[in-house]
């Protein structure tokens, strides 16, 4: 029998199943340490909150983070924060950037709704090639939020800046236009879309559910 193309050229066999497992699981616990970050910027993450997030026990997590240091990837000091490093963020926005467009694409290819998309994006985002998620991203004209209003960083891994804040940070009588909403609790995701609450909604201080009020960011508006 033949070898892989690859083996004979260079000598090195592709990555088995171990090796891209533990690739998927630096890219799992590089996105999710970015999107605490993200979306909790004045509250720095920790091992039981990383464990909690990822759903994983914390001596494990104990044992990946300091993986992840000794790869230059996080920053952490024993019983401290938690911290991406330049390299280490660079791999979560790849990562984000991954899983936004595959679940933009989902819902604009293929009819999926936005409460169905997370999970699903959650195992494409592993396996697709650099060649054939740019591609996608050309079908879909370079968008640049996701069907969430989550921002999706360009190909450089720049940032769109969308500003706003959590509708529960909304003033006492004020109104917000939403900009964006979390993608990981399909229930409210459907709850909110059967209120007819999106991106581009209308909502008022103390009219939301407090889960609503915490996965929704907004921007005040000044009538």
């Amino acid at each position: 029998m033949r070898g892989s193309p690859i083996a004979e050229t260079s000598g090195t066999a592709p990555p088995g199943p171990a090796s891209r497992a533990q690739s998927s699981a630096t890219e799992d616990y590089l996105r999710a340490i970015y999107a605490h970050a993200e979306w909790e910027p004045e509250k720095l993450i920790g091992s039981t909150q990383l464990a909690q997030r990822l759903g994983l026990a914390p001596s494990s997590v104990t044992e990946m983070v300091k993986k992840l240091v000794a790869q230059g990837l996080v920053e952490h000091a024993p019983y401290g924060a938690i911290g991406l490093t330049a390299s280490g963020r660079n791999e979560a926005l790849r990562m984000v950037r991954r899983h936004r467009l595959v679940e933009t694409w989902l819902v604009r290819q293929f009819g999926y709704g936005w409460d169905e998309v997370h999970d699903e994006a959650e195992i494409l985002e592993h396996t697709l090639s650099d060649r054939l998620l740019d591609a996608i991203d050309e079908q879909l004209g370079r968008p640049t939020l996701d069907p969430h209003g989550d921002p999706i960083p360009a190909a450089d891994l720049t940032m769109p800046d969308f500003g706003g804040i959590l509708a529960e940070q909304l003033a006492p009588g004020a109104r917000g236009r939403v900009v964006r909403i979390r993608d990981h609790d399909p229930e409210l995701l459907r709850l909110l879309a059967a209120e007819g609450i999106g991106p581009g909604a209308i909502v008022e201080a103390g009219a939301l559910p407090d889960e609503a009020a915490r996965a929704m960011w907004v921007v005040q508006l000044s009538d």
